[in-house]
């Protein structure tokens, strides 16, 4: 079949020809295709046209949109000719479409179909024989693949269940073959025809029923807030295809009334399959149970053999008893694993029902055998200590019994044992798990459920070994540690504590007769720290391991502008290696040869061996070739305003022009040689020629210099005489004298060499007179004269006299002729315009004169860290470049909602209550970069500053936009691709002539372009503007369409079309987008009002027609309903996925950025597909990122320090060796028809996938894909920069960690990974979010049990006869290490080491500690643990929107009150609260030293919570600012306003809004969190009986007496209340009476205790710290039950309770800020420490703080 009529020559000459209205195309026009096809038979009831093709045939006959199909025509025929372009070698006749693309495609696309065919035992329906000699019949492969492609672009939300559309192409398979086979059906005699067609019948017979199951789904689980077991999200329904049941039950064509579509909240439904999302914390312990078993059989056997007090453990293991004791670490396995069969059945008992029954009897079963297990273990232990205890001694009966008992052992691991026979030989276990025989299933039915995913999921042997060596290396650290450090020493205290007898209680004891109690408390912190610490081992270990591997990887060999310039001869012939393509030869294959010379010549580039760059002077096209791609580098940095003018002149590289000899280097590269070459020549008089060039050729830029200089100068001075004259000829002479003399190496013979310096200071007056705009002609004379008479008279040895001089043609032949001196009429300058001729000038007069090295060139930070990554990248191990033409296409997509596009001028303008706008704090923040705006402004013809606000206010809001996190930002960004596509275009296929003329001509127009100095031009000159790049001048127009074919960018912008009714200014900047970058395209989804109350939904694609000039519809695809079922963000990319092109797709999310260098790699990287990593190719290709928002504040600096260190450091670790890396991050690269049939990018249920991107992680891992991480390329990423934003940022995290633990994903991969890869996975994703959490526990266990001991005198008993202090200094040590932040401080250091060098990593360091970044690193350990802890308990994850604003104004102390008052405030309080009574009330506590070592870190941390908010508040510590805020405070408290004011204004809203959590949250939930409240009664019970009035009673009365009192405060509150209301505004005489008799009450009770009873007077004081924290716990517990209380009257009461509790946290809050703010400096050190990095730069920001703009 002729591929001619499939779609027209890949790339056409030319862009595309207009076409007529009505047929608008994508990419390429693919509607006029010769259709033929003769023996398809024609679809009935409708009328077959003559330029109808295959997709046509489809959509007649199966009832397929029309818009569709053009969609997915284009797809095929642009994907199939990609292909085609890619073969090599190119096939024999072009034209035809080749098999073996087509058949790979379709290997591809259908594997997982032809999988999922074989799971199931199905045959599968694609009628093609897979064997090479078949002949494959294209028309057929045709059909499938667009069967499978028009099926997934119509089925909408379907495209999250990848397995159902397997189901429904099944089908429609079958009915394909039948009508190509010519069956008949047998009820009608007539030829088959499909169970569905019609207009469009597959939209409605198909997708809409399985849509309005999903969408009914979604309802019932009211807005997410429903338990996830009590409805089915995506996951369900799409394993519900994993079962041969839906073959059985939704039969073809779907039965509508099968139980599949009955919605979870009536009976007779299809409940969860595969798997029940339970909240719980034993969700943790259930995915990882190895690694808890691990831990806890270690901690027994460890107290076991510990309890010995030996110095070894081997020593104790000799004792017969002690080894007979550890064996009891089998019951504690046997019990754990019934623990673990009984959490399966709690919590997966809803899925068993009559169709899986078989599950329920496995679980029962595990039950039955696992409590067997038990009961075995037990009697046999027991028999062998009943046998030892009768023989008094270890007989050989008791030892024999042991034996059996290890012999009884030994069964019960076999498993264990078997798993690791097959983790040592993984292939194995992958072809066991691979291969679907029903033998293979019954022997593994018992271990684990079968389930489509998460088989074969075992690596190679080489990445086995590597992670496995990693992890015993860590798990022995860790163990040896535990053992010697934490175990061991409290084995002495803890006997010691429990021999403790009669110790006095000071309270009423119920354990009086021991002390377990108090041992166990003791231990707990010991124990919550052993459980948490292989983090702190797994982060040092991955610290190391990962410098090593970005060390092999050749990471941060360039750091800065002195390194490369060492390196930047080889820099040419590197991106010649790198980025230009070998001309590829007819035959090459990746043989081991090629590897070798590969190898060898990277070697010799990366370290200069045999003079590379020798080559670029033979090869004039390398050398152009290369600087046009540096100069193009260049000029993007100029557009992007990060380098002057002046800065361009000195980093490009000009053409050759002037017939130097050498390459042209930089100017920033020559600079000072020249000089150093003259003192050479000066030093070394007499030296021989060769000698003195030996010395100067040392340096490859000082040759350079030299040779460029005198041939500049030689060349300048002939211009500027007059051709004719005599005066030319004696010059000429001249020259020809020195070049002679050269030539034959007699040069230091002929002249002297000491009057160089004199010519030299002659030339640069000369090139100085030439510079100057005004020339004065005079002067000129003047020089050339001097210079004349100096190389006539000093510089030549032998002196010759006037005649001689005559003779040899350097002197005038008649002296008196010429009329005058010498030169006076012979000048004759080249015209103002030319400004090729003064720009080499100006290139001279750098290098004679420069005598610094230019180590600051470029002066922004920026450009330099850009220019040192990308020249440093070139020298690191990355893929060969094909051309263009042979690349993967690829596209990138980026989801967009509503954030900011492009900022108006409003918006610039609009100050803030400070007084600063956008505008001036961006003026501040890039100082430079303002300055080159201006100066590339007044280039374009911009004549006064004001002008910026008219004639260029587009310009200044791009430039404004392009510093924050805008959208076009990223479309600038992402752009980049496009244009460094058409360049490396054009570099691909141009000839030799069109690159050495082409660079001749820019040469010439570039000048024109940049010419800085004579500005009297019109403004209208050819500007050097964004959309026209220099090279682009150079085009021949094939580019174009070949860049098209390759990379296409979609944007999804979800409302759009709903911003375009609305007249939202957003709507016209993107169309102001689409209009600048004609390879953008928005995808949007757009609703249609059909009746009163109905809408259509359609997918839309639109472009902007720059023929057309205005914006166009290209696609518009009607979808089933609304699109948003699950979480809005991976719905918005899933719809717009159908409108991308190519094999890959790069996910860009809104606050990205790119840079032109970069994409110059991208189709290096996109080889990468077709290298094997491991035993796989990859499926996704990480990519590195840069934090460009750290410069902002100090605070943005810390948050982008630990986001490197993550997105570097740690993702290269977990890619390389632990093979973990999920998809955190997203310029993530994507394999696209990979994932387009696996369920996409991401997953979207209702809040279990709020994190959503790190799903398509888990989905790749499980589903046997590959993730790498490549460092050579990277993508720009913005970051939260306030610290309220950076707390949402930390609480979606943590939240959406907590929700990962509840999955089904999680769970897979914690059974279905091996035991070392489970390990890194869990420390990595949420294992690092529970250990954070465990670290705030083990302060809260340590801080408790420390006041249990205090309060109930057992720590004065044990003062006696302490030794326990030395233990519990460890544990604090350990924990204090971790609060300093080792989890996240090591990884920076050493990454910031690698890449900038160590000094500088550890004054970095030091400056952050300075900059209280420890308080900001506590602070963000508590927002993670607090919202983590929260999610799994009661749920409550909500997508948080953070803003992505710049930070200047000083957020109100309500606002942070109500962000932080739950999760830190009262945290933090209740910890301080502890602290102070444990202080007062310790025997311990009254020696100081001891008290303050013991407390220090836990102080720290209060004192983080409570004060970060204000410390990286801007003027946190203003003091009338901090009035202002108390008083905003009070106010937002009492305000009483209307129903439907905003948590923002009312206290009583916020309140309300706090506790939404357990609302949603089931009985274990509340349960749980009533036993936590409990513990705020434990301070009444310490404190009653420390009271005086107690009298030393132990009773348990006197607790319960002081309830009492609870119950007398309440009452009079109550009354007063009441009285309040009744009394106060109409009789307020009887309110104050019930007020004073109140008082007097009080007083005559105090008065009546101090008098008969032992009360004191301290007690009041003391008794607030008991009843305060009652209060708070019973205000706890009443919001617990709030749906029974909230109609009484109490409620009311509780109401108001806790207002007041708020208003006295609110207090004491507010007085440690208040007081910082009354006393004098802290307002500045606090604006010091929030903007150094902005000081350090000598910035104005204490301007921008304070407002004080300054008046200039």
């Amino acid at each position: 079949m002729s591929l001619r009529q499939r779609h027209p020559p890949a790339t056409a000459q030319g862009r595309p020809r207009p076409l007529p209205d009505d047929e608008v195309y994508n990419i390429i026009p693919v509607h006029n295709l010769l259709a033929d096809h003769p023996s398809l038979r024609k679809p009935p009831f409708s009328q077959w046209l003559p330029h109808m093709d295959l997709l046509d045939w489809l959509a007649l006959f199966f009832g397929f949109q029309r818009e569709n199909v053009r969609n997915q025509r284009e797809h095929l025929v642009l994907h199939l000719a990609n292909a085609q372009m890619r073969l090599t070698p190119p096939p024999d006749n072009i034209d035809t479409l080749d098999g073996t693309v087509l058949r790979k495609f379709r290997k591809k696309l259908l594997k997982n179909y032809t999988n999922w065919c074989s799971y199931l035992g199905k045959k599968s329906n694609i009628w093609i024989s897979d064997r090479r000699e078949a002949s494959s019949d294209q028309r057929r492969e045709l059909l499938y693949v667009s069967l499978y492609l028009l099926i997934w672009g119509e089925a909408a939300n379907l495209r999250f269940i990848p397995e159902c559309l397997c189901y429904i192409f099944h089908h429609m398979a079958m009915e394909l073959n039948k009508i190509l086979e010519d069956y008949i059906d047998e009820n009608t005699g007539q030829p088959v025809m499909p169970s569905i067609s019609g207009e469009n019948a597959f939209l409605n017979c198909v997708v809409k029923p399985i849509y309005e199951t999903i969408k009914s789904e979604v309802e019932s689980s009211k807005n997410g807030t429903a338990p996830h077991s009590a409805w089915r999200n995506y996951d369900d329904i799409n394993e519900y295809f994993w079962s041969r049941r839906c073959f059985e039950k939704l039969k073809w064509p779907i039965d509508i009334g099968s139980n599949f579509f009955v919605t979870s909240s009536r009976a007779k439904h299809v409940g969860k399959t595969g798997f029940v999302e339970q909240r719980s914390f034993w969700n943790l312990f259930r995915s990882f149970d190895r690694l808890w078993v691990m831990l806890i059989l270690f901690l027994q056997a460890a107290i076991i053999v510990a309890w010995e007090e030996k110095t070894y453990p081997w020593q104790a293991l000799q004792q017969r008893e002690v080894q007979v004791r550890a064996l009891t670490i089998f019951l504690t396995w046997s019990s754990l694993r019934f623990l673990q069969s009984l959490l399966d059945v709690g919590m997966h008992y809803r899925l068993v029902s009559r169709e899986t029954l078989a599950l329920g009897v496995r679980m029962f079963l595990k039950c039955i055998v696992a409590a067997a297990w038990i009961v075995i273990f037990g009697v046999f232990y027991g028999r062998i200590w009943s046998q030892r205890n009768q023989d008094r001694r270890w007989s050989a009966e008791a030892n024999r019994r042991v034996v059996t008992f290890l012999e009884v052992a030994f069964v019960f691991i076999i498993p264990e044992l078997l798993a690791l026979a097959l983790f040592i030989v993984p292939w194995i276990r992958n072809f066991i798990e691979n291969t679907n025989w029903r033998i293979f299933y019954m022997l593994s039915w018992w271990f684990q459920s079968r389930s489509f995913v998460g088989r074969g999921l075992r690596e190679g042997l080489v990445d086995n070994i590597k992670y496995t060596l990693f992890w015993i290396v860590v798990l022995a650290t860790k163990f040896c540690f535990s053992f010697f450090l934490q175990i061991k020493p409290m084995i002495a205290p803890s006997k010691a504590l429990l021999d403790l007898k009669n110790v006095e209680y000071v309270w009423h004891e119920f354990l009086s007769n021991s002390n377990r109690l108090a041992v166990g408390l003791l231990w707990l912190p010991v124990v919550l720290i052993y459980l948490l610490d292989i983090q702190i081992w797994y982060s040092i270990y991955s610290s190391f391991v990962g410098a090593a591997v970005g060390l092999f990887a050749h990471l941060g060999e360039i750091r800065n502008m002195q390194h490369l310039r060492l390196r930047f001869q080889f820099f040419a012939s590197a991106i010649q290696f790198n980025l230009m393509p070998e001309e590829q030869l007819l035959n090459t294959r990746a043989t081991l040869k090629n590897k070798f010379k590969d190898a060898m010549h990277r070697l010799k580039l990366r370290y200069g061996l045999g003079q590379p760059y020798r080559k670029l002077e033979s090869n004039q096209v390398e050398a152009t070739k290369f600087a046009l791609i540096w100069n193009e580098i260049i000029t993007s940095f100029r557009e992007e305003d990060i380098i002057s003018d002046r800065e361009v002149e000195l980093l490009e590289l000009p053409p050759n022009s002037w017939n130097v000899r050498v390459i042209r280097w930089p100017c920033f590269l020559l600079c000072n040689e020249l000089l150093l070459a003259l003192s050479q020549a000066k030093e070394l008089v007499d030296a021989p020629d060769r000698w003195l060039w030996h010395k100067i050729c040392k340096n490859e830029y000082r040759r350079c210099a030299l040779i460029e200089t005198y041939d500049c100068i030689k060349h300048m001075v002939l211009e500027i005489i007059k051709s004719n004259s005599e005066e030319h000829s004696i010059v000429t002479v001249l020259f020809q004298e020195i070049d002679h003399s050269l030539e034959i190496e007699k040069f230091t013979k002929t002249f002297k060499t000491t009057a160089l310096p004199q010519l030299h200071n002659k030339l640069i007056k000369l090139v100085e007179l030439l510079n100057k705009p005004q020339k004065d002609s005079n002067q000129l004379v003047n020089t050339l004269q001097a210079l004349y008479e100096i190389a006539i008279r000093d510089f030549f040895k032998e002196k010759r006299n006037a005649d001689e001089l005559r003779e040899d043609g350097l002197a005038p032949r008649n002296p008196a002729s010429s009329g005058g001196l010498l030169f006076e009429n012979a000048i004759q300058l080249p015209d103002a315009n030319n400004e090729n001729f003064y720009r080499q000038v100006r290139r001279l007069h750098t290098i004679l004169t420069s005598r610094d090295s230019m180590q600051n060139i470029p002066v922004n930070l920026e450009a330099r860290r850009r220019i040192a990554f990308f020249s440093n990248s070139l020298f690191m191990n990355m893929p060969h470049a094909p051309h263009v033409e042979k690349m993967m296409a690829f596209s990138v997509l980026t989801p967009y909602y509503s954030e900011e596009v492009l900022f108006s001028k409003e918006q610039l303008r609009t100050e803030n209550e400070d007084g600063v706008s956008i505008l001036y704090y961006l003026q501040t923040i890039y100082d430079d970069e303002w300055k080159n705006f201006l100066e590339r402004m007044r280039r374009e013809g911009m004549m006064k500053d004001s002008d910026l606000w008219n004639e260029k206010l587009r310009d200044l809001r791009l430039w404004a936009s392009f510093r924050g996190q805008t959208l076009s930002r990223t479309v600038r960004g992402m752009m980049y691709y496009y244009r460094a596509l058409k360049m490396l275009a054009f570099l691909d296929s141009a000839s030799e002539m069109d690159i050495r003329e082409g660079s001749r001509e820019l040469g010439s127009m570039r000048r024109d372009s940049l010419d800085g100095f004579n500005t009297e031009r019109s403004p209208s000159s050819r500007s050097l503007s964004r959309a026209s790049s220099s090279v682009s001048l150079l085009f021949k127009g094939h580019e174009y369409g070949t860049a098209l074919m390759k990379f296409t960018y979609v944007v999804a912008c979800q409302i759009y079309g709903t911003q375009k009714e609305k007249k939202d200014p957003r709507a016209d900047e993107i169309l102001y987008l689409m209009k600048n970058n004609e390879a953008l395209r928005v995808a949007y989804v757009d609703e249609v009002s059909t009746g009163r109350d109905e809408k259509e939904y359609y997918s839309v694609l639109v472009k902007y027609d720059q023929q057309l000039e205005k914006e166009v519809e290209i696609y518009r695809i009607k979808l089933p309903g609304p699109l948003k079922l699950g979480e809005g963000k991976p719905e918005n990319q899933n719809h717009a996925l159908i409108f991308t092109r190519g094999d890959a797709v790069q996910t860009i999310d809104m606050n990205q950025d790119n840079y032109f260098e970069e994409a110059l790699k991208m189709r290096n990287l996109l080889e990468e597909y077709s290298h094997y990593y491991g035993i796989r190719k990859p499926t996704i290709l990480g990519v590195r990122e840069n934090i460009f928002t750290g410069s902002v504040s100090s605070l943005a600096w810390f948050m982008s320090a630990q986001e490197t260190s993550f997105v570097t450091l740690g993702q290269r670790v977990l890619a390389n060796p632990l093979k973990v890396r999920m998809h955190y991050g997203h310029p993530d690269v994507f394999d696209r028809f990979w994932f387009l049939t696996r369920g996409g990018i991401s997953k979207a249920s209702r809040v279990i996938n709020i994190s959503e991107d790190i799903f398509a992680g888990f989905n790749c891992t499980l589903r046997g894909g590959n993730v790498t991480h490549h460092e050579y390329i990277q993508v720009g990423k913005g970051r939260d920069v306030g610290l309220n934003q950076i707390s949402m940022f930390e609480a979606k995290v943590a939240s959406g960690n907590g929700e990962q633990v509840l999955s089904r994903d999680v769970y897979r991969l914690g059974h279905r990974l091996d035991f070392f890869r489970m390990l890194s996975f869990f420390y990595t994703t949420v294992g690092f979010f529970f250990n954070t959490m465990m670290v705030v526990l083990t302060v809260y266990a340590f801080l408790w049990g420390r006041l249990y001991l205090a309060l109930s005198g057992v720590e004065a008993a044990m003062e006696s006869g302490s030794n326990n202090n030395k233990a519990l200094g460890t544990i604090l040590n350990q924990q204090f290490i971790i609060q300093l932040g080792i989890f996240t401080a090591l990884p920076m250091i050493v990454e910031n080491s690698l890449e900038h060098g160590f000094l500088q990593a550890i004054w970095d360091f030091l400056t952050m500690q300075l900059q209280l970044s420890s308080v900001f690193y506590t602070f963000s350990m508590g927002t993670r643990s607090h919202f983590f802890g929260r999610t799994i308990l009661h749920g409550g994850a909500k997508y948080r929107a953070t803003g992505r604003g710049f930070v200047v104004e000083h957020k109100s102390f309500a606002e942070n009150y109500r962000l932080y008052a739950r999760s830190h405030f009262v945290k933090a309080i209740e910890l301080g609260l502890i602290l102070v009574i444990y202080a007062s009330h310790s025997p311990v506590a009254t020696d100081t030293f001891v008290y303050i070592a013991m407390t220090i870190s836990s102080w720290f941390l209060v004192a983080s919570w409570i004060m970060a908010p204000f410390v990286f508040n801007p003027s946190g510590f203003d003091w009338l600012k901090t009035v202002y805020d108390f008083e905003d405070f009070m106010n937002w408290i009492w305000y009483h306003g209307s129903v439907f004011a905003k948590a923002e204004q009312s206290w009583e809203r916020w309140w309300h809004e706090e506790q939404d959590h357990l609302k949603v949250t089931g009985l274990w939930g509340k349960l749980l969190e009533i036993i936590l409240d409990l513990r705020f009664f434990f301070f009444q019970y310490g404190i009653v009986y420390q009271l005086g009035i107690a009298d030393g009673s132990t009773s348990i009365a006197v607790y319960l007496l002081s309830w009492i009192c609870v119950l007398v405060i309440f009452g009079i509150y109550v009354v007063v209340s009441y009285a309040r209301d009744k009394y106060a505004a109409k009789e307020h005489i009887y309110y104050r009476l019930v007020q004073f008799l109140v008082i007097i009450l009080v007083i005559l009770v105090i008065i009546a205790l101090l008098e008969f009873t032992e009360f004191k007077f301290v007690d009041i004081f003391t008794s607030l710290l008991a009843f305060i924290p009652t209060g708070w716990g019973l205000i706890l517990i009443a919001q617990v039950f709030r749906p029974f209380l909230h109609s009484t009257i109490i409620w009311n009461g509780v109401v108001s309770v806790a207002r007041l509790y708020d208003i006295l946290f609110g207090v004491i809050v507010m007085v440690p800020v208040a007081l910082l703010s009354w006393l004098p400096g802290f307002q500045s050190m606090q604006t010091r420490i929030l903007f150094n990095e902005a000081f350090s730069r000598g910035l104005r920001i204490f301007q921008i703080v304070t407002g004080k703009k300054s008046t200039a």
